[in-house]
């Protein structure tokens, strides 16, 4: 009975899907309010314009998944190579990322926690979010049409997205606990890069072979 709430049935029941979508929708729009003061403090440290693309990272990654669900209930016909390539790239982008950031999220949370930071009701809303977005991931990828390919170009922008956020020091904002621990954090957010990467094809091959059976 449990796996019934994770079939394919279960998962792309129109009625559930819109509500994922919404609640996704949500999120995101939330995600960016809660970047807005470290948007405001980019801009006003005279950083360059473009920089502020790689400050909201959840957000993003949420907007990206938003969108892939939106080709699950408005399946496309005749795409094209073009309409093939922006869906297989926002797929991509919204599922190896949503991995990424939603471990990240809740990993740094407990992190700061661990180091005797109070957890307050927030951190819970935001570790279950996050962790929602990581499952959710996880789940659809399977139903997604990009492939290895897309995965990797995905794989590519959260490298540079790691670069940027700690080459320009626009990496989101940590715990006071951790704020002597970047170096670390670092080493952590590019490994977590790597996993997403390779969890995702995982998730992605065991989906699919089940699907063939």
């Amino acid at each position: 009975m449990f796996s019934n709430l994770f079939s394919r049935y279960a998962l792309l029941n129109r009625r559930f899907l819109w509500l994922l979508l919404v609640v996704n929708a949500l999120g995101t729009v939330y995600g960016y309010y809660w970047y807005k003061g470290q948007l405001e403090a980019t801009v006003d440290a005279g950083n360059p314009l473009w920089q502020l693309v790689f400050v909201p990272d959840s957000p993003t990654a949420s907007l990206f998944f938003t969108l892939s669900l939106l080709y699950l209930l408005f399946p496309p016909g005749n795409q094209g190579r073009l309409g093939r390539t922006v869906r297989v790239a926002i797929e991509g982008l919204g599922t190896v990322t949503s991995v990424k950031y939603g471990i990240w999220a809740t990993t740094i949370i407990l992190a700061g926690a661990a180091r005797g930071e109070m957890l307050e009701p927030a951190h819970f809303m935001l570790m279950a979010s996050h962790l929602g977005m990581a499952l959710e991931a996880l789940l659809y990828v399977r139903f997604m049409a990009f492939g290895k390919l897309a995965a990797l170009a995905a794989f590519g922008w959260l490298l540079l997205n790691d670069y940027c956020d700690y080459h320009y020091g626009i990496y989101p904002y940590l715990p006071n606990a951790l704020e002597n621990d970047v170096p670390a954090v670092r080493t952590f957010t590019i490994g977590l890069s790597i996993f997403s990467l390779l969890a995702v094809w995982l998730a992605q091959t065991l989906g699919r072979r089940r699907q063939q059976r």
